[in-house]
C-alpha cells in the first residue's frame, strides 16, 4: 500500500524501504480545508530553470510517471523567530522560485501540471505532525519521554498480541524518531492486499478508523522492544531504527489527547492558517481532491489505473495530507528557519542520535554525492509520490512530486535534488 518509510538519498544512512511509501515511503492521510487558490510567496522573481533540473524530471517520466513538477526556492531571507519563540507570520521575502513541469498531469486530456495543483503527499504529513508534537513539548504540555499511552485519549487500545506491546513501554521520542517497535499497520497482509493491486480497486473507499488501525498493529508482536533494533528491518547498522505508520498513527491521537482536539485541528490551527497555507488539507474521509489538480494513477497488473480517489482515512496522521508544492517549500521555510519551534526544539527536531543518522524527528537528513546534506521528508500513497529537501537554514528549498505510486528508479528522486543543491554550471547563481 502506499504508507513507506523515508527513502534514503545517498551516502547519508539508508532509510528503510519497507514497502516503500517511506514515506519510505510511508504515507497516506486526509480533511478538509479551503479550495482558494494560495497567495503567492511574496511574488519571488522566475529564474530560468537549471538544465539538470529539467532533464531529472524527464528521468521520472522516462521511467514511468506521467508526469513530474518541481519547484525551487533560492535565496529566501527569513524573519528572525520572536523572543518568545513565538511563530512568526511574515512572509518570506525577495528570493527566486522556479517551477519546471514535464508529462502530464492527465493521461486523457494531456493537461500539464500546474504550480498550484493540490495533490497527496502521503508521509509528508508527518513533519507537520512531529512539528506540532514537540511545540507541545516546548509549551511544557507532554516530555519526549513521557510513556505514550499518559496522553491517549480514553478508549484507545494501549496493549495487544500477548501484552507483548504496550503503549505504556513507549515514549512520545520514540514514536517520533520510528525506534518503538511497534509493527507498521500497513503491512498487515490482510489489509496490505486491500490497499494495493487489484484490492485496491474494490477497497479504494473503505472507512477505517485511528483505534481500529491500531488494533491491527498490536495484534501482530513488534519488530523489536522499544529502542532497540529491529530483527525485521535492516536499517543502519546498529540502530533501532524501523519506519512504522503506525508510530504516527499514535501521535494523532496523542495530539488529540493533550489539546482535546482532534489531530487535523490542531495543525489547522497552529500551522496552516498562521502561514497561510490555503493549498494544504486534512481530508478525513472525503474522496476527492480539491481543483485544481490532475489524476494520480497506480500501476496495477501493467496497466496505469486511475487512483486519484480513495478514502484517506486508512492513513490519517500518517500520511493523508493533501497539499501544493508552494505550501511545501513554505512550510519547510518556515519550519527549518525557526518560525515554528524554539531552539531547543530545533535540535530535538534534528537529532539522528537514536536512529544512528536514519531519522530525526520527523525529518531526515539527506547527504548528497557532492557532500551537500539537506533536511526534508518524502511521502506516497496511492497514484502520488512527493519530496520535499530544503539547506539547515530553509533559504534553499526543491519540493518535487510525480503523479503516480512510489518511483521505481531511487536514483530519479536523487538526481532532482542533485540538480537542484550540487553546484553545476548550467545553474544560475
Amino acid at each position: 500500500m502506499p504508507l513507506h518509510p523515508p527513502r534514503p538519498i545517498t551516502p547519508v544512512p539508508p532509510r528503510p524501504v519497507a514497502l516503500t511509501v517511506l514515506a519510505v515511503l510511508a504515507a497516506l492521510a486526509l480533511t478538509a480545508c479551503t479550495s482558494t487558490p494560495l497567495a503567492p510567496v511574496a511574488r519571488p522573481r522566475a529564474v530560468r530553470a537549471p538544465a539538470t533540473t529539467a532533464t531529472a524530471l524527464h528521468r521520472l517520466v522516462t521511467d514511468g510517471a506521467p508526469g513530474a513538477a518541481a519547484l525551487a526556492t533560492r535565496n529566501g531571507r527569513l524573519s528572525l523567530p520572536s523572543p518568545d519563540h513565538r511563530p512568526s507570520t511574515a512572509p518570506l521575502r525577495g528570493g527566486t522560485s522556479q517551477f519546471t513541469a514535464v508529462g502530464v498531469a492527465d493521461l486523457r486530456s494531456g493537461r500539464k501540471m500546474g504550480r498550484l495543483d493540490r495533490f497527496r503527499a502521503g508521509s509528508l504529513t508527518k513533519t507537520l505532525v512531529a512539528t506540532v508534537v514537540l511545540q507541545l513539548v516546548g509549551e511544557g504540555r507532554l516530555a519526549l519521554d513521557d510513556p505514550a499511552a499518559e496522553h491517549l485519549p480514553p478508549g484507545v487500545p494501549l496493549t495487544g498480541a500477548g501484552g507483548a506491546n504496550d503503549l505504556r513501554r513507549v515514549t512520545i521520542r520514540q514514536l517520533l524518531d520510528h525506534t518503538s517497535g511497534l509493527f507498521n499497520y500497513t503491512e498487515d497482509p490482510h489489509l496490505a492486499e486491500q490497499l494495493h493491486g487489484t484490492g485496491f480497486v474494490a477497497h479504494r473507499y473503505d472507512r477505517h478508523t485511528p483505534t481500529e488501525l491500531l488494533r491491527i498493529a498490536l495484534a501482530h508482536p513488534p519488530t523489536g522492544a522499544p529502542g532497540t533494533r529491529s530483527p525485521r528491518h535492516k536499517g543502519t547498522a546498529g540502530a533501532p531504527f524501523a519506519y512504522s505508520n503506525t508510530n504516527y498513527l499514535v501521535l494523532g491521537l496523542v495530539i488529540q489527547g493533550v489539546t482535546g482536539h482532534p489531530y487535523a485541528e490542531e495543525l489547522r490551527r497552529r500551522i496552516l492558517a498562521p502561514f497561510d497555507l490555503r493549498g494544504t488539507s486534512f481530508p478525513g474521509e472525503r474522496p476527492t481532491l480539491p481543483a485544481p489538480h490532475g489524476r494520480g494513477y497506480t500501476l496495477i497488473d501493467g496497466h496505469q489505473v486511475d487512483s486519484t480517489d480513495l478514502n484517506p482515512s486508512r492513513a490519517g496522521a500518517a500520511g493523508e495530507m493533501i497539499t501544493t508544492l508552494v505550501d511545501l517549500n513554505r512550510f519547510f521555510a518556515a519550519l527549518l528557519g525557526g518560525r515554528l519551534l524554539a531552539p531547543r526544539q530545533m535540535a530535538q527536531l534534528r537529532s539522528e542520535k537514536a536512529t544512528h543518522g536514519a531519522y530525526g524527528l520527523g525529518v531526515y537528513a539527506t547527504r548528497l554525492p557532492c557532500g551537500v546534506t539537506v533536511w526534508g521528508h518524502n511521502g506516497d500513497i496511492n497514484g502520488s509520490y512527493a519530496q520535499t529537501a530544503g539547506t539547515a537554514d530553509g533559504r534553499h528549498l526543491v519540493s518535487y512530486r510525480v503523479n503516480t505510486d512510489d518511483p521505481t528508479d531511487q536514483g530519479d528522486g536523487t538526481a532532482v535534488l542533485t540538480a537542484e543543491f550540487c553546484p553545476s554550471r548550467d545553474r544560475p547563481d
